[in-house]
């Protein structure tokens, strides 16, 4: 297909295949059986590209397409978040670089400025790490008191700086 080629009906399947060669991934939030949207999907799984699926309600027609490729195999998504985080490593620090976005190791994503750290936040950031979890009790062996620590985690977490994971282990959030 030509630079400049009339969008006809005829041409959406090459469009659909050459959207997806070109992707790193495909995600899908929403299409019936029938749409293009579920050939671009197809060619993706076609070509080894990583198809990620938002689920929806089983009773609307356009949430179609995007169960039934989590049934097939696809990764089931929520938020963009996750797919970021299964981007491999490369990929996302290129595409900070081309951004402009260098993210620094300790500050998590944001276009709004992060408000200052009390000192118990403080602490209680510093423990943690982004790479393996810590269960409450190692984060309480600090100087802090179990009040002080858990409305750090609490306003933490709020913020978005940490999560929280199932057995009471808190991890940095990326």
């Amino acid at each position: 297909m030509q630079l400049g080629t009339f969008p006809a009906p005829q041409n959406f399947l090459r469009r659909n295949r050459i959207l997806s060669g070109l992707s790193i991934a495909v995600l899908v939030v929403e299409a019936s059986e029938n749409s293009g949207t579920r050939v671009t999907a197809s060619c993706a799984a076609d070509q080894n590209r990583d198809l990620y699926a938002v689920p929806g309600n089983v009773t609307d027609k356009g949430s179609w397409t995007p169960n039934t490729l989590i049934k097939q195999g696809a990764k089931l998504v929520a938020t963009w978040e996750d797919v970021w985080e299964d981007l491999p490593s490369q990929v996302r620090l290129e595409l900070e670089t081309e951004a402009g976005l260098e993210s620094k190791a300790d500050a998590p994503a944001s276009l709004l400025s992060e408000p200052a750290l009390r000192p118990d936040e403080a602490m209680v950031l510093e423990v943690l790490h982004a790479d393996r979890s810590l269960q409450i009790d190692e984060i309480l062996e600090n100087q802090l008191t179990s009040s002080e620590v858990f409305t750090a985690l609490f306003e933490l977490e709020m913020t978005g700086r940490i999560r929280s994971l199932p057995g009471k282990n808190y991890v940095r959030a990326l």
